[in-house]
Order: C-alpha cells, then sequence, then structure tokens
C-alpha cells in the first residue's frame, strides 16, 4: 500500500534535508524508505514548497454561502454583490463558472477555485524571452544564479522586467513542474546535483554537519551541569553493533550511574520510546537534563521533553569530548560486546546485568567508591 505523507511530515523531510540530513536520516525520522523521501525531494528538487494561502481578495467559502443563500432568496446579483461589498461582475462570474443561478453550490464552487488556484502559475523566466536568454547565456558561461541576480541589479537597475532573484532560476532549474529551464544546465553549477542541496549538506550523513531542528545547544546548558554537584544530569549515544544493530547508553554526569537499553531500532520513534520509559523509572532528583551528540536519532527531542519534562542539550559538530563520560563509559561497555557484535541478540535482562557490574566497579574519579554506592548517597542526601 502505497504510504501517504502529512503535510507536518512534508515540512519535516524539506527541513531535514536543508539542514544536511541524507535520505536515511530522514527516513528514520519519519519511519519511511529512503526511496519514499527522494521521491518528495525530487518532484520539488530538494526545494521546499511554499504553503498555499487564499489571496485576500478571492471569494471565501463564506461569502459563497452568502451568495447561494441570496440565489436561493431570488435576489438580483447587484443585491447580492451590494451586500457582500463585491462588484457585480465578481459575483456574475462566480456563478457563471459554477453552473449557474439553478445548480450553484457554495461548497463545491470552493472546491473547483482552490483546485484551479493550483495550477502552476508561470515565472519571470517563463513570461520574459529576453530575461531567459540572458540567463541561460550566463548559466552557461558557469555564472552561478547568485552572480546572474546581482550582475542584473547592477547594470539594469531601472529595468524591472530584467530583475529576477537567484531562488527563482535555481526553482527553473530543479522544479520539475516548472521545466523552464533545461536539466542540462544542472552541470554547469558549481555543484552539479540534480536536487538543491544546502551548504551543510552531507550525503554520507556525518554527524558533524546535521543540525538538530529546533535544537539546543549545549553553551546554553547551565553551570550547576558542569559543575557535577548534583546527580540527575544525564549524557546518551548508542553504541553500534553488527547487522545495523543498536543500543543507547546513559550515564549520569557526577555518579557515573550507567543505564544500558535495548532498541528495537535506530530510528528516532525507537529511541525515543527507550528513553522515555527509562527515565519514567527514574525518582524526580534523577531527570534534570540530557546532553547527546548530534545523531539524528533524537531529532523527536521535542516530545521527548513533553513527554518527560528533562531538556536536551546538544553538543557542537565533532565534539565528542563534550560527552566526555559517556564516552569513556562506552569504552567499557565494549569489553562486554566488541565490535562486529550482533546486539541484537542480547536481551534487556542481559544488558542490565552488564550496567550492574559497571555501577559496582570501584572508580578511582570517584575515590575509589562505586557508582551505585555514590548515587544511592545522594539520592538519600535529596529525598
Amino acid at each position: 500500500m502505497k504510504r501517504t505523507f502529512t503535510d507536518e511530515e512534508r515540512d519535516c523531510v524539506f527541513d531535514l534535508w536543508k539542514q544536511g540530513a541524507g535520505f536515511s536520516d530522514i527516513g528514520r525520522v519519519i519511519d519511511a524508505k529512503p526511496g519514499s523521501i527522494f521521491t518528495i525531494l525530487r518532484e520539488h528538487g530538494g526545494i521546499k514548497p511554499e504553503k498555499r494561502k487564499r489571496a485576500a481578495t478571492h471569494l471565501t467559502i463564506e461569502e459563497r454561502e452568502e451568495i447561494r443563500a441570496g440565489l436561493s432568496a431570488k435576489k438580483s446579483i447587484r443585491e447580492i454583490a451590494r451586500q457582500l461589498n463585491r462588484a457585480p461582475s465578481t459575483i456574475s462570474r462566480e456563478i457563471g463558472r459554477n453552473r449557474g443561478r439553478r445548480w450553484y453550490r457554495a461548497v463545491n464552487a470552493d472546491r473547483r477555485a482552490w483546485r484551479s488556484a493550483r495550477r502552476p502559475k508561470l515565472c519571470a523566466l517563463a513570461k520574459n524571452s529576453k530575461l531567459r536568454t540572458l540567463v541561460i547565456e550566463k548559466l552557461r558561461s558557469n555564472w552561478s544564479p547568485e552572480q546572474i541576480s546581482g550582475w542584473l541589479r547592477v547594470n539594469m537597475p531601472r529595468r524591472h522586467s530584467m530583475q529576477i532573484s537567484h531562488e527563482t532560476i535555481y526553482k527553473s532549474l530543479y522544479v520539475r513542474s516548472r521545466k523552464t529551464l533545461e536539466s542540462s544546465l544542472m552541470k554547469h553549477l558549481r555543484r552539479a546535483h540534480r536536487m538543491r542541496q544546502g551548504k551543510r549538506h552531507s550525503r554520507s550523513g556525518d554527524r558533524g554537519t546535521i543540525n538538530i531542528v529546533n535544537g539546543v545547544s549545549i553553551h546554553k546548558r547551565s553551570k550547576e551541569v558542569d559543575s557535577r554537584k548534583t546527580i540527575g544530569h544525564w549524557e546518551g549515544d548508542l553504541v553500534t553493533g553488527s547487522n545495523n544493530t543498536h543500543i543507547a547508553t546513559l550515564v549520569d554526569r557526577k555518579s557515573r550511574f550507567t543505564l544500558i537499553l535495548k532498541l528495537a531500532g535506530k530510528d528516532s520513534a525507537s529511541v525515543n520510546q527507550a528513553l522515555i520509559h527509562a527515565f519514567s523509572e527514574l525518582p524526580q532528583s534523577m531527570k534534570k537534563s540530557l546532553t547527546w551528540d548530534r545523531g539524528m536519532e533524537l531529532a523527536r527531542h521535542a516530545e521527548f521533553t513533553q513527554r518527560t519534562n528533562i531538556p536536551v542539550y546538544f553538543c557542537d559538530p565533532q565534539s565528542p569530548w563534550q560527552r566526555g563520560t559517556n564516552e569513556n563509559t562506552n569504552s567499557l561497555i565494549r569489553q562486554y560486546y566488541p565490535k562486529k557484535t550482533c546486539l541484537a541478540r542480547h536481551s534487556q535482562r542481559e544488558l542490565n546485568s552488564v550496567a550492574g557490574e559497571l555501577n559496582d566497579r570501584p572508580r578511582k574519579t570517584l575515590k575509589f567508591r562505586t557508582p551505585r554506592e555514590n548515587i544511592q548517597r545522594s539520592v538519600a542526601l535529596t529525598s
């Protein structure tokens, strides 16, 4: 069965694409196949389409209902127009294009008007052949759309018909429904991609180039977190095994108390579900903040915060030392689960057992107390 996407999901696709996420990364966020993500993006050349709005001058559904009521009451066109403060010609055209006085229906007329408005409008390049010829000439000379737009503003400032924005040129190249400029002209762009990509885009999924939408920087974290004086401030990450298997690890910054979570998948929904469940079983004093890297698995951080009331902070790109406690703990976990281990084979009970062993190890940084002793002492002091 063909997957349909909501407007919110489509907006998310284009926002993440602009931030630099790849097809697979975006697919994991909205639980869709990479091919479906590609199809959505290809149709608009990777450029987020503008949301449709009803023009202020167009008739509304309420006005069309008034027209229908007026026709039923045998009112004249001029009388209806005067009542709506519209021109009689507007009312006459509205009735004429919707089956006349006898068969006029407000809902059907409104739907027809909305469908008609969807027809693609001609852009400046389609309407102005001189401008189009000039743009093609400059593109073939390897000028960028921004250079073309700027050059026209400087050299033809008073010729408004010869002005065009660089975004319009890009859309004419990338958006399939326009077909104003030949796709072969893309090879003259600095980056000859088939779809528009942001400056930070990385098809390889490099986390250093991905920006989490509405993510809060680690630099906005309170000084209390940096001081390690209180429990409840966690660092988290994923540990990867063979066959695309993963587990989530959480470490309390003060006590070094560790949790290891089994995951159904790396997608944001699975990670969110595991984190929300884990934190729901902790006392309130241990739920203050979470610091994560820039992986797309936590793209739904806003939902996590809403469900748990725990703020999430994201590290700088390529800065693992900002989660040093978690990185060190992950290296300890690798003693139990070396690389190329299939992590899906291990149950949550087994993961709890490994976490228990780590929490019962004395640590030099804790003056050779164990994380379990440290967390119990801290919880007792706060209760």
